[in-house]
């Protein structure tokens, strides 16, 4: 049986756009794209906040999840303006993320769901 992931963080999300953070399905968990927005639901000029911001929103819905951003698996980010910020966006992914690396696709898009938002990042994990 699927089991929705919502952290109690993303509850007005949930209830609002109607969309899960993540889905559960036995040890697989696979997340909605997460855009580096603060408390306020607002991205932030400055770019490698944002990025850490994402990833603290993946990591967040891992641990409701039951475990942690070592277990995710595959990894797709879409980018804006990618050129500019994949530099700043490779630094806070290693900072976040430890061997054994996921796999990881990259592609770049004109623009996000979210005003100003540089990146989303969805995940697929498996945890036991």
């Amino acid at each position: 049986m699927t089991e929705r992931v919502i952290p109690a963080s993303m509850q007005p999300t949930y209830d609002r756009f109607h969309f899960a953070p993540a889905v559960k399905l036995e040890n697989l968990v696979l997340l909605s794209g997460q855009i580096g927005t603060d408390s306020d639901g607002r991205c932030p000029a400055d770019a490698t906040q944002q990025f850490r911001y994402a990833f603290n929103h993946v990591e967040a819905i891992l641990v409701e999840a039951g475990g942690d951003l070592s277990n995710i698996i595959e990894m797709t980010s879409f980018h804006v303006d990618m050129a500019s910020h994949m530099s700043a966006f490779m630094k806070v992914k290693d900072e976040m993320i430890s061997e054994p690396y996921p796999a990881w696709t990259a592609i770049g898009c004109t623009e996000l769901a979210m005003p100003g938002g540089l990146v989303e990042i969805r995940v697929q994990a498996v945890i036991s």
